[in-house]
This record gives C-alpha cells, structure tokens and sequence, in this order.
C-alpha cells in the first residue's frame, strides 16, 4: 500500500495516455512510465513522446516538475491567451540580438500566456513588411507551441486552432501603426549609433 501511495506522489498525478506540456519541446504525450536501472539506482521515468517532432524523451517522475512539465492549460487560460493576441503588440527598444533572447527564453518557459505574448509580439499581417528570417523562426516555433496547446484543450484540429489565433490576432488595435512606428524608432536608433562611431 505504502508503495502504490509513493509512487503516485513522485509521479505529480502525470498518468499515461495523458497530454503534458514540456518546455523546451511544447505539446507531447505521456506514452509510458517505465523503470530503468542507472548507475545501480533504480530511476522511474516518463516517456513522453512528441509525435510532431518524431522525439520521445525520458523525464525521471521525481524531475517532472523541476525541470518544468506541466499539465495542458485550463480552457480559461486559452481564452486568456486568445485575449492576449487582441492586445496590442509590445514592442521594446532594444537591440535585435537582445529582444529575440527574451523571446526565445519566452517560449522555453514553456508557459502558454508567455509564448503567445511573443506570437502577438512578432505577427505581421499581409500589409506590413516582411519579417526577417530570425524573427520568422521565432514566430513560428512560438505559433507552433500555440497552436498544439489550444488544439489539445480546445480538443480541435491544429487548422481550427490556428483559425482561433488568427482571428483574435485579427482584432488587436492599429497593428500597422504601431510596427511602423517600431521600424522608425529602431532605423532612429541604428543612425544614432553611426553618428557615435563616428565621433
């Protein structure tokens, strides 16, 4: 009895079968739990598998949480992150380099809010300008992320999850402005920079 009791404490209420989230991968599947012996202790471990990425990882149950796993987010917090993508963009004056270290460390958080506050951070839609190749990876991996998540809670297709970020990314306020307004002050800020090497 004590066993049984133990066991279910150092596995988190992670069971098999069941959709987890882990940071640095997003969505995957808890397929089994499997005991392995390592360095002549015994190690209880989750298989989780990523079926998107064709990757199965082994996390030690005593690790799951340290290490950042998680359970799907609650339908209320997807719908908080579809508010999220209605807001306006939150672009920092910083350099380039800077910004997509946040945005990168924002999406192996492995927290949903965080991860779409970088899909909201980084969309264009068709009228402005095109993004450049290191700020579409990073919009991707995040939309990607998103969009798993939304379509496992929501129990959707991944198509019909995209429509729903793409509809409330549809609805944040005066885009276009604000990403040219973005553009101006960074070109303002690359000038300064030439006229102080300059000096």
């Amino acid at each position: 009895m004590t066993t049984a009791k133990k066991t279910t404490a150092g596995r988190q209420g992670f069971k098999t079968g069941e959709a987890v989230v882990y940071p640095a991968h997003g969505v995957g599947r808890i397929t089994a739990i499997e005991e392995q012996e390592i360095a002549g202790y015994k190690l209880e471990l989750f298989v989780v598998s990523f079926e998107k990425d064709k990757m199965v990882l082994r996390v030690p149950t005593a690790k799951a949480n340290s290490v950042g796993m998680r359970k799907l987010a609650e339908p209320e917090l997807v719908k908080k992150a579809l508010d999220v993508l209605t807001g306006r963009a939150r672009v920092k004056r910083t350099m380039w380099s800077r910004r997509a270290q946040e945005y990168e460390a924002k999406i192996n958080s492995g927290d949903l809010i965080s991860v779409t506050e970088v899909v909201r951070d980084l969309y264009r839609s068709e009228a402005q300008p095109e993004q450049s190749y290191s700020e579409r990876q990073l919009y991707e991996a995040a939309l990607d992320r998103v969009v798993r998540e939304i379509s496992s809670v929501n129990k959707i297709t991944e198509t019909e999850a995209l429509k729903l970020i793409e509809q409330s990314l549809a609805k944040s306020p005066r885009r276009a402005k604000a990403d040219a307004d973005a553009e101006a002050e960074a070109e303002a800020e690359g000038d300064e920079g030439d006229v102080e090497e300059a000096a």
